[in-house]
């Protein structure tokens, strides 16, 4: 009920109805129940849309948005089933649910650009024999390589992390990295470093976390380009004779 509460708008509010509106509804008709006692369509309706990259969470919130608007919208006293009236209404919330894009909004511009993006994608194919790079799509669509990239992105399906299992509507487990190596061989390279010295050090420094090129290096230690080269051999078979260890 309390997923209900957080979608279901109020009902309509009207000081005067007329006679036409009156016969719509029996006089014990309570439109809170009413939904509630229905909400099986929007399960069954929801089931459909399963594995299309939406939540099952916004499927449902979306199919009570349609059975709400179904609930104001029948007429009891034309004699015909709620249901064949709602689940239509119901699947026309969930459609326009994809339509609008689901969850993830893509800006107009940045889908008009992925839908171009697709096209040229598709004719350098043919062109080149080969999926064309970042570089050579941008050059196409004559923007940056940054604005190509995020428009192939935004064209691709979003991944749905939920599915139907044995006992219904499943999540599934990301798997997440396990930092506890990177740190622990973080620290370790971190500690043989510092048993270098001052000169090696600043050497190893330069070129792997300054990203210095040998001859970079060389200026800045009053060494040749060669020597450092030599000398940074040697250093590494040292660390790695360290950390074998």
């Amino acid at each position: 009920m309390s997923r209900l509460a957080d979608v279901r708008p109020p009902a309509p509010q009207r000081d005067v109805q007329s006679e036409s509106e009156e016969k719509k509804r029996p006089a014990d008709f309570d439109r809170d129940t009413f939904i509630t006692d229905n909400l099986g369509l929007v399960h069954a309706c929801c089931h459909r849309f399963t594995g299309r990259g939406v939540e099952y969470d916004d499927l449902y919130q979306a199919g009570c948005m349609g059975l709400c608007k179904a609930a104001d919208g029948f007429d009891f006293s034309r004699g015909l089933k709620f249901s064949t009236y709602a689940v239509p209404v119901i699947l026309g919330e969930l459609r326009r649910l994809f339509r609008d894009g689901g969850t993830v909004k893509v800006g107009r511009s940045l889908k008009e650009l992925s839908l171009k993006a697709g096209r040229e994608k598709e004719k350098l194919t043919k062109v080149l024999g080969r999926e064309p790079t970042v570089g050579e799509l941008a050059e196409a669509l004559q923007v940056t390589p940054e604005e190509a990239a995020e428009a192939v992105c935004a064209g691709l399906p979003a991944l749905s992390l939920t599915y139907e299992g044995e006992d219904g509507v499943c999540e599934l487990d990301l798997p997440a990295p396990d930092t506890e190596e990177a740190i622990s061989d973080t620290l370790a390279l971190k500690e043989v470093i510092a048993a270098l010295s001052e000169r090696d050090r600043k050497l190893i420094t330069l070129r792997y976390f300054g990203s210095k090129t040998q001859t970079e290096t060389a200026a800045e230690l009053g060494m040749t380009q060669v020597q450092v080269s030599r000398r940074e051999k040697v250093i590494l078979g040292e660390l790695r004779e360290l950390l074998s260890g």
